[in-house]
This record gives structure tokens, C-alpha cells and sequence, in this order.
């Protein structure tokens, strides 16, 4: 019998003091094609509040001027935002400028780093009432200093749960890569969270004030 309150006593102890390892991500309201399971998988790993959300991860032919796009499946708008289900749709052909790339061509750490990204935007987008998400597209459409704001918030949500090291990898890859124009790169550093920003949250351990400022700035 002590034996067993022993064993009890550890169990509660693990989950009060080590919640996150305690839930499982939900792969029944998963769709994760074969051959970016690994790496989908490894970044949800990272955002326990998505673990119960529906999300599908969908290759699409092109995506204009983005290697993916995260967004609320249409339908699901009409249910409430707790309800609601999101796809991420990935590019099979990346043109940058005049460079093809495939998600092959992309090393699997980097590729982590992307969907970090987009789970970000996730996150960002269940906070959002559905007016809100409408307000949003439209500013997103119209407004250079709105896409700003998203793309950092979508960083920043990302950062916080613990990816910052893929973040910057994904930056540096686009960054450092000799076969990418300037003039991506420059609407790169424009729009996101630069790789020196990213260094300074983490040895800085600003991330949590920053986090907070830009949630009140999206809002």
C-alpha cells in the first residue's frame, strides 16, 4: 500500500511540475502528408494549446510570393473561434526571383522552422474573433505596415514556445543563401523578426515583455 501512495505521489508531482510532456499531441484532426511527417511532428511537438486543433497540412502547386500560408478552413468560420479548423498550405514549386526550390531542397531543420512560423500564425489567428479574422484579411491585403505586424506576432508566438533555434535557422538559410536576391532578402528583414533579434531574445531572455507588447499591438 505505501508502495502504491509512493507511486501516486510521483505521478501527480510529474504532472504538476512537467504538464506539457503529459498531453499528446491529437493525430486524429491531423493531415500531415508522408513525406514532411517528420518534421510537422517535430514542430508541433513545441505548441501544446494547438495539440486538440484540427489542422491540415496541404501541398498546393504554387503559392505566390510565400514558400507556405497558414489560414482558418472557410467553412469553419461560422463556428465559433474555439471551434474552428486551419490549413496549411505548402508550395511544391518555391520560385525566389529567378531560383526554383522544392521542399526537398529544403534541410529538415529549416523546414521546422517554416511550419514553426505557420503554427505561429495559428496561434495568433485563435485569439481573433471571426469579425476580427475578416478585419484582419483585409488589412493583411492593403496594409505593408499590417503584413509587419502579423509576420512578427506570427514569429514572436513561435519564439515563445521554445523554437527560436529553428526560427534562425530558417532566417539564416534565406539570408546567407547566395542563389536569393537582395531584394527578397531586403523585404525579408523588412517584414520579420531579424536572426540578431531572434539571438537577443534568447540570451536576453526578453521574450516573454516582448511577446506581451506585440499582443497588445495586434489587438
Amino acid at each position: 500500500m505505501r508502495n502504491t501512495h509512493v507511486f501516486l505521489l510521483l505521478f501527480f508531482l510529474f504532472l504538476f511540475v512537467n504538464p506539457l510532456q503529459a498531453q499528446q499531441i491529437y493525430l486524429e484532426n491531423k493531415i500531415i502528408p508522408k513525406n514532411i511527417e517528420n518534421e510537422a511532428l517535430r514542430a508541433l511537438e513545441y505548441f501544446p494549446k494547438l495539440y486538440d486543433t484540427p489542422i491540415e497540412f496541404k501541398f498546393k502547386k504554387k503559392i505566390k510570393k510565400a514558400t507556405m500560408q497558414a489560414q482558418p478552413k472557410i467553412g469553419s468560420l461560422l463556428n465559433r473561434k474555439e471551434n474552428r479548423k486551419y490549413v496549411i498550405y505548402l508550395s511544391e514549386s518555391i520560385q525566389i526571383d529567378d531560383e526554383d526550390f522544392t521542399i526537398s531542397d529544403i534541410p529538415s531543420d529549416v523546414l521546422v522552422g517554416w511550419i514553426c512560423h505557420e503554427l505561429g500564425h495559428i496561434m495568433d489567428y485563435q485569439e481573433r474573433s471571426n469579425l476580427g479574422m475578416i478585419i484582419f484579411g483585409a488589412k493583411y491585403l492593403f496594409s505593408s505596415k499590417s503584413i509587419k505586424r502579423v509576420e512578427r506576432t506570427a514569429d514572436m508566438h513561435a519564439i515563445s514556445q521554445g523554437t527560436g533555434e529553428y526560427i534562425l535557422k530558417k532566417k539564416n538559410f534565406i539570408l546567407e543563401n547566395p542563389l536569393i536576391s537582395e531584394t527578397y532578402k531586403e523585404r525579408i528583414r523588412k517584414l520579420y523578426i531579424s536572426p540578431d533579434e531572434v539571438m537577443s531574445l534568447l540570451s536576453e531572455e526578453r521574450i516573454e515583455d516582448d511577446y506581451k507588447f506585440l499582443e497588445a499591438s495586434s489587438n
